[in-house]
């Protein structure tokens, strides 16, 4: 299989004069301690950038070196393995052992995923105030899960990610892959690079308590608890939380195709496209009848998919501009033209495929080796200590002058501009600066401002979470053309609609807002004055959008040398696929994800969720990388994070799993590679309408023996054929039986209590209405109550990790359609008069045009 796929890496290189990684962090050294998924990845993360990456295990290692989820037979590392850590290096030992204690003192950063309350991260952060310490756990340190047995899948139930999936009238479905885990890892990301280039330039640390149930809850929920709490919340539900999109994954004459309609031009496109114009102004244009009305819905879609090819559909729906894609396994995803051209796949040391970082960058350097995954404890006695870090001598500006490069400094030498967050009398900083309140270190990005050119929820989470780390983002849309996630607030039917889409709300927080005209010479002239005052553009339209306003590298470097730039497009700035449009669906359509996701008796689903902020997180973290290299060089560089490649990341295990076994990975429906019997099962419930899912999983043996105990040590289960894994694996379909006839007599939270209690990882599936209720959110703050002027004071969820110096992550609500105009304009120099005249000709405003 190896030789057989070794010419599909294909022979594109990306866009030209881009590099695909680099030492961006030469110097910096991190100490992994982690398992698994999340903590090998974010460590994978610095490790793809130059850091030097120590990976340190005790006894038989990470798991992840025996782990296949296709039980693949293999001499060696795995496949995951090799991917995760290739390019770190590997020691034996163990916390408190003097060698791997001074290794840890000297570091930069320590990746640890420790069981919770073990307090060893925390204390290596107090003890070293310079490091940065990130502790990966499925519930984070303390709070009422924390010490819970578990497993990905039931981190998925009690965060609210699998009771929002699926048709209503199935059981509902976890998203496949292990996506918590990976989505974890992404999430961590760009919250240790700030922190480490904050600690680089003052000396102070951050202790960040990430739990994987904060993140899934975010990214695979669709902020279902802020639209339940926005329509008035309660408990009186009349239907159940799930549901699933409407045309999505479709039959083709020869597999599946999927779409995606999120806007009204889109569902145009695609009726016009299965020939059925008349249905272009009937209730079937509204999102919630299709949903409710599926089969009736199917039964005019599929008669037209289903006379057509994959390929013809493709052609068909992307000259009416309607995002669709090829629905791919881990297989076919090698075959795909567009990852062809641009060379996405690369070969690992290992001997397999893998994808590439999911970000380029001009002037970073030349990209360094990868070099094998570390056999365990490869490099034991040659990992020596170094002095402790200091802060690096200030790069110096472009014009010769030093300066630090996180000042916001303008690039002619002069004061700091309007732009820097202070009022423009001189008076206080505004919240939006990111300073402590107890007057400890800032935010990690105090001073770094950013004008936001993004719009939906990847580029918006990417920018969201640079102005919760303390950017000052300036998020910009027109009157003409609002962020399109603001224009699902329709739904709500309120006189202000536009102000009401719950996903806007939830994701641009501590952002500030402005609205300018770009298709006029008076509003593109605005903005080039904002990007002149930026330390950093992101933007994620589509290629020709941009570039008609000439917004180029070249053009942006040469008014601003230390800016840098960051395009988000969904496929990328080069290759046949350059200019469709793509949204999260897509993604995982695309990928494989979806593939991985759904009833073994049904189609592909979609996750509905986690490509975004994936995408997200990926470009936060590049865009940093660029601040890192700004930092070193004194100039900015230009960046393309495109989002079908970070997606490709964070579906890897098929990839890896195909090319160097040869098989490819499947969806079963509630059940897994990674623990056996694992399921949802119905429980009690004394209200018809209201379901009580129990999630259940069996990752060993030792709980296998505890789970029959709790059962009573029935006959059909206490049997010697179970009492391995591969013998569940056998009986699945009997055990499912036993056990849901066991639940239905009994309460769910009896039954959660009693399997926990004997160390079996089992979890409700948590309605996601509800999620701001958890006891575990509430323990950890993750809802934070913001007061919107004008949706009113709801549960908003900050950011999926604590830091020791943040009590608070939500200072602003997201800002309502130019509510900012006045505000940043003064500081752009501008007098009452001029901004009036600009409302006048409707180069800024406050509400949607025509409306």
């Amino acid at each position: 299989m190896i030789a057989e796929v070794r010419d599909r890496s294909g022979g594109g290189n990306g866009s030209a004069g881009m590099h695909q990684q680099g030492s961006m962090l030469d110097g910096i050294r991190v100490m992994d301690f982690s398992t698994g998924v999340a903590g090998p990845y974010a460590a994978k993360l610095l490790a793809d950038a130059g850091a030097e990456v120590v990976k340190v295990e005790s006894g038989e290692g990470d798991p992840v070196r025996r782990w296949s989820a296709t039980r693949a037979g293999f001499e060696g590392d795995s496949a995951l393995f090799q991917f995760l850590n290739a390019s770190k290096r590997g020691i034996l030992g163990h916390p408190g052992d003097p060698e791997v204690e001074e290794l840890v003192a000297t570091a930069d950063v320590v990746v640890e995923s420790f069981p919770a309350g073990r307090g060893t991260g925390r204390a290596w952060a107090k003890r070293h105030p310079h490091l940065v310490v990130l502790s990966v756990t499925p519930y984070g340190q303390d709070g009422p899960l924390a010490s819970h047995p578990f497993t990905e899948y039931t981190v998925q139930a009690q965060s609210g990610a699998i009771a929002c999936r699926g048709r209503p009238d199935q059981p509902p479905i976890h998203a496949g892959g292990g996506i918590a885990d990976w989505t974890a890892g992404a999430y961590a990301g760009p919250a240790v690079l700030s922190c480490l280039l904050r600690a680089r330039r003052t000396g102070h640390g951050e202790y960040i308590d990430l739990a994987v149930a904060d993140v899934i809850g975010i990214a695979a929920t669709t902020f279902s608890d802020l639209a339940h709490s926005m329509r008035g919340g309660g408990h009186d539900f009349d239907r159940v939380a799930r549901s699933v999109e409407a045309p999505s994954i479709e039959p083709a004459a020869d597999g599946w195709v999927g779409f995606n309609t999120n806007t009204a031009l889109q569902y145009q496109g695609f009726v016009l496209m299965i020939e059925r114009p008349d249905l272009i102004d009937t209730e079937w244009s509204q999102i919630g009848v299709r949903a409710s009305r599926l089969d009736e819905w199917n039964s005019m879609v599929h008669p037209w998919t289903s006379r057509h090819t994959v390929a013809q559909i493709i052609e068909a729906a992307s000259e009416l501009r309607v995002p669709v894609a090829e629905v791919n396994d881990g297989c076919t995803v090698l075959d795909n033209e567009q990852f062809a051209a641009r060379g996405v796949f690369v070969p690992n040391p290992g001997g397999f495929l893998q994808p590439r970082p999911p970000y380029l960058m001009n002037d970073a350097g030349e990209p360094r080796p990868a070099s094998p995954a570390p056999r365990l404890g490869e490099h034991t006695a040659s990992v020596p200590p170094r002095p402790r870090p200091e802060p690096p001598p200030l790069a110096r500006d472009p014009d010769g002058g030093p300066e630090p490069l996180l000042s916001g400094r303008d690039p002619d030498g002069g004061p700091e501009p309007l732009l820097s967050g202070r009022a423009p009398d001189g008076g206080p900083e505004p919240l939006l600066s990111g300073r402590a309140p107890d007057g400890g270190p800032e935010r990690p990005l105090a001073g770094i401002r950013v004008v936001d050119l993004t719009s939906w929820w990847a580029g918006p989470s990417a920018t969201g979470t640079l102005a919760m780390l303390g950017a000052d983002v300036i998020h910009i849309e027109s009157t003409g053309h609002p962020d399109g996630m603001r224009m699902t607030g329709f739904m709500f039917g309120t006189e202000d609609w536009w102000e009401w889409g719950s996903m806007y709300v939830a994701v641009n927080s501590n952002k500030r807002g402005l609205t300018l005209d770009l298709d006029t010479e008076a509003g593109l002239n605005l903005l080039w004055r904002l990007i002149d005052g930026a330390d950093a553009v992101v933007e994620n339209f589509s290629p020709r959008v941009t570039e008609k306003w000439g917004l180029s590298w070249e053009a942006i470097s040469a008014r601003n040398p230390r800016l840098v730039f960051m395009r988000m497009p969904a496929f990328g700035l080069s290759g046949p696929w350059r200019e469709r449009v793509g949204f999260a669906q897509t993604m995982e359509q695309l990928t494989g994800m979806a593939w991985v996701t759904g009833h073994s008796y049904d189609q592909p689903r979609i996750m509905r969720g986690p490509c975004d902020p994936i995408a997200g997180m990926h470009g936060a973290y590049a865009l940093l990388l660029g601040l890192a290299v700004r930092e070193r060089t004194g100039r900015g560089v230009f960046v393309e994070s495109t989002m079908v490649e970070a997606a490709l990341n964070c579906s890897a295990e098929q990839i890896v799993e195909y090319t160097a076994y040869g098989n490819v990975m499947q969806r079963a429906g509630n059940r897994g590679p990674y623990a056996a019997p694992q399921g949802l099962y119905p429980c009690r419930s004394h209200e018809q309408s209201h379901e009580r899912w129990l999630a259940l999983a069996v990752a060993t043996d030792e709980q296998w023996r505890a789970l029959v105990e709790v059962l009573g040590a029935p006959e059909w289960a206490d049997r010697p054929e179970y009492a391995t894994d591969a013998g569940r694996r056998e009986g699945h379909d009997a055990l499912d039986a036993g056990l849901s006839a066991w639940a239905a007599e009994h309460d769910l939270e009896d039954a959660v209590t009693r399997l926990v209690s004997a160390g079996v990882p089992a979890a409700p599936a948590w309605d996601p209405r509800l999620q701001s209720e958890h006891p575990q959110f509430v323990h950890r703050g993750l809802f934070e109550t913001v007061e919107h002027p004008v949706v009113g004071t709801h549960p908003v969820p900050g950011m999926p990790y604590r830091f020791a110096s943040v009590d608070r992550w939500i200072t602003s609500p997201s800002p309502t359609l130019g509510r900012h105009n006045h505000e940043i304009l003064t500081e752009l120099g501008l007098s009452p008069d001029e901004i009036a005249r600009l409302e006048a000709d409707q180069i800024i405003g406050t509400r949607p045009k025509g409306l």
